[in-house]
């Protein structure tokens, strides 16, 4: 009944990684709607106030013909303009309709299944990590690795490359020292980012100011002031502190160690702004700020994590200082096993530091003897999730240790050892290996 349990899926918690795999064409498609709409009411105000005075002077007379057709002209090259800018937008909405019926379906596959060990589970879970892998790459620059994994498993639809690859060209741009690019996406979420409290295009328009502070030029220094009152002043309200600093800037250079004036100056500046875009843009498009692959390790490394994963020793003595009956508990639970479980289930590798040779026998073993948590590569990531939390036990009750560092249950041990044709109440036999050790070598496990 237990393992039934275990196998069950729940898909509500597969839903919750896969929210944004909804979310973003949903936001795009917003986003899309309001550029198209705000080019309509743009171009056709235009239109109707030139057609207008235009009509109005004709027949006033005020107007000549050459006039009129002049307008005439100019009015048909804003109406073609708006309707190529508007065929644009009609296109990308039937790409995010296209990718939305994707997702949509490929998550609609899930509801059919009901266990993890049903066949198409399988594969849908393999297509789930492939989009976690390609999320990962895209967020970490590996684009070209991205495209190539996502062509090759035919999921272009279920993967968001060409917002990635934006962000990450608008995020170079800063890091180059260069602000245009970020002010552009600024000024086409402005409303947005208003509406969040973004401080980000302040901070691009200081970092303006401050670099034509920098050069020290005095034609510069004259253009920065000019800037200042434009582009700083209408922020005084907001930001008064750093408007105030910006104005403060005027009598320090470079090389002052004077604080807060040092710290506008920094080149980390750059890097700064950098983190502050894309953490902007993530929560503009309703993304995550992190990888989704690290919410799905975390969620696994927390069924693992017991509370001397994360000891203040090394690893070695880590592993030396966990108890044999904490070992085999661990890995029990992660292998499934328990009484009834079938097959190996009920078998554990356990690292013995008084026995030896229990390496020949851990390739064929169904679990690991390290302790994934306690690894140098997850162990940084297992640092902030939750210690695991069982409210069944499914080990067997009276677990016993063999000499190569497996246990298994006495009872499921002796019932092998009579089918194996061995001397009763004698000797045992690994149920996997098929090593034959007498009853006086098996250690008694005990679990708290």
């Amino acid at each position: 009944m237990a393992d039934l349990e275990a196998s069950k899926i729940n898909h509500e918690n597969h839903l919750l990684l896969d929210q944004p795999l909804l979310r973003l064409p949903y936001e795009l498609l917003r986003k899309n709607f309001r550029s198209a709409h705000f080019t309509f009411e743009k171009e056709s105000t235009f239109v109707k106030n030139l057609l207008k005075e235009t009509a109005t002077g004709s027949l006033n007379g005020r107007t000549s013909p050459e006039d009129v057709v002049k307008n005439l002209d100019i009015m048909l090259t804003r109406m073609r303009g708006m309707k190529r800018k508007l065929s644009t937008y009609a296109d990308d909405e039937n790409k995010l309709y296209r990718q939305l019926d994707a997702r949509v379906s490929h998550l609609s596959e899930l509801s059919d299944m009901h266990s993890v060990e049903d066949v198409k589970y399988e594969t849908w879970s393999r297509k789930r990590l492939d989009r976690l892998l390609v999320d990962y790459m895209l967020r970490h620059g590996h684009t070209q690795s991205a495209v190539s994994l996502s062509t090759e498993r035919d999921m272009r639809d279920l993967v968001d490359i060409d917002i990635f690859v934006q962000m990450d060209k608008i995020k170079q741009s800063l890091l180059d020292h260069k602000v245009s690019d970020a002010l552009s996406w600024c000024t086409e979420n402005k409303k947005e980012l208003r509406r969040n409290g973004s401080n980000l295009e302040f901070m691009l328009r200081c970092q303006q100011y401050i670099e034509m502070m920098r050069t020290g030029d005095q034609t510069r220094m004259i253009e920065a002031i000019g800037h200042a009152r434009k582009y700083l002043a209408p922020y005084n309200d907001t930001y008064p502190v750093e408007v105030g600093q910006m104005a403060g800037l005027l009598a320090y250079r470079e090389t002052t160690e004077l604080e807060p004036y040092r710290s506008w100056y920094h080149p980390g500046r750059w890097t700064d702004l950098a983190n502050i875009f894309v953490e902007e843009h993530n929560k503009l498009l309703g993304l995550p700020s992190f990888p989704l692959l690290h919410t799905a390790l975390s969620s696994g490394l927390s069924a693992l994590k017991t509370p001397a994963c994360h000891a203040s020793h090394s690893a070695q003595s880590r592993n030396n200082r966990l108890t044999r009956a904490t070992r085999a508990t661990r890995a029990a639970l992660s292998s499934g096993g328990g009484g009834g479980g079938g097959g190996n289930g009920g078998n554990a590798t356990v690292n013995d530091p008084t026995t030896t040779g229990s390496s020949h026998h851990s390739t064929s073993s169904l679990t690991t003897s390290v302790c994934p948590i306690c690894s140098t590569e997850l162990n940084k990531l297992a640092r902030n999730v939750p210690y695991a939390h069982h409210s069944k036990s499914h080990v067997e009750h009276d677990l016993m240790l063999l000499p190569n560092g497996r246990v298994y249950g006495k009872e499921r041990l002796e019932e092998y050892a009579k089918k194996s044709g061995l001397p009763p109440a004698g000797q045992v036999k690994d149920l996997v290996t098929g090593d034959v050790y007498t009853v006086d070598k098996l250690k008694k496990v005990f679990i708290t």
